[in-house]
């Protein structure tokens, strides 16, 4: 399962009631290992030392659960779609643990597109990946 959902999140998405701030508690505290990562890269991005484009996670997740929740979190495009409305980013993802937030301002521009790029996935892939 991707998330714990409160039973009365539940009730209220089902009545069509709730709201982004409510699902992203639920990812926040369902899935802590994907929240830390992105909001430290989001940090990273922001710190007033940064003139980049974007700041990434090259750092492997520490076990299974932690790989699986990261996983869950950027598979699915609506908790994936949740983080960027609330972080103010667009995240892209390589591999098991390589996330990558953008600023919106450089979104299509030449590093955004390397960094998706065929050619960029196959660059950032390497023997110990090939199971993770």
């Amino acid at each position: 399962m991707s998330l714990d959902v409160p039973p009365a999140l539940l009730e209220r998405a089902a009545r069509g009631e709730a709201t982004d701030a409510e699902f992203i508690d639920c990812v926040r505290q369902s899935l802590p290992y994907a929240w830390d990562t992105v909001s430290r890269i989001v940090a990273d991005l922001e710190s007033e030392e940064s003139a980049a484009e974007f700041a990434d996670n090259e750092t492997p997740p520490p076990d299974e659960t932690a790989r699986g929740q990261l996983l869950r979190a950027l598979a699915s495009d609506s908790i994936r779609g949740g983080l960027e409305r609330h972080f103010g980013v667009r995240l892209v993802f390589q591999n098991c643990h390589r996330v990558a937030a953008f600023k919106l301002s450089a979104v299509d521009g030449p590093t955004y597109r390397r960094f998706i790029s065929v050619e960029g996935q196959l660059l950032n892939q390497s023997p110990e990946l090939r199971n993770c």
